[in-house]
């Protein structure tokens, strides 16, 4: 019911989204620009006041997935200058099943940010929307519109 309600807020205008090289689907709530280099990618949107963000890395060593994986929020926990919280249990269909695949909301001063992350092989997937307020709904809408696409 609370993605039916943000998908309706006119201001996001949610669509598919396959940005080149990642080997994922996801749902945006506006047209993301995508920045590649070898190996890693970033596709990013802003629409009403909220930053949406998708990011994807290949490890040279898959053994390092969980690590990665572990680092990652940890790190952005640090650039806001707040601890990390205890993460949250992370389904994304097609990803591989890893205990350090979580989400996260940290609050900060002017804003909240939510994070997930997950892993498909030795590959690393950062999903992020930050915003002045916490807006459950939106975040769920666009965590559940991830789906990594395997290869047949």
């Amino acid at each position: 019911m609370l993605s039916l309600l943000a998908a309706c807020q006119p201001a996001l205008n949610w669509r598919e989204s396959r940005p080149a090289g990642s080997g994922i689907l996801a749902l945006f709530p506006c047209k993301p620009e995508v920045e590649q280099r070898p190996g890693m990618g970033l596709a990013h949107c802003e629409a009403a006041g909220r930053r949406f963000a998708l990011s994807w890395a290949d490890l040279p060593d898959p053994t390092q997935t969980g690590p990665a994986l572990k680092a990652m929020p940890r790190a952005l926990a640090d650039k806001l200058g707040r601890p990390l919280p205890p993460g949250a249990a992370l389904q994304v269909p097609g990803m591989t099943p890893l205990p350090e695949a979580a989400q996260y909301r940290i609050a900060a001063p002017g804003g909240f940010t939510q994070v997930a992350v997950f892993a498909h092989g030795g590959r690393v997937y950062q999903a992020l929307m930050t915003a002045d307020r916490e807006d459950l709904a939106v975040w769920e809408s666009f965590r559940a519109g991830l789906a990594v696409e395997v290869a047949r």
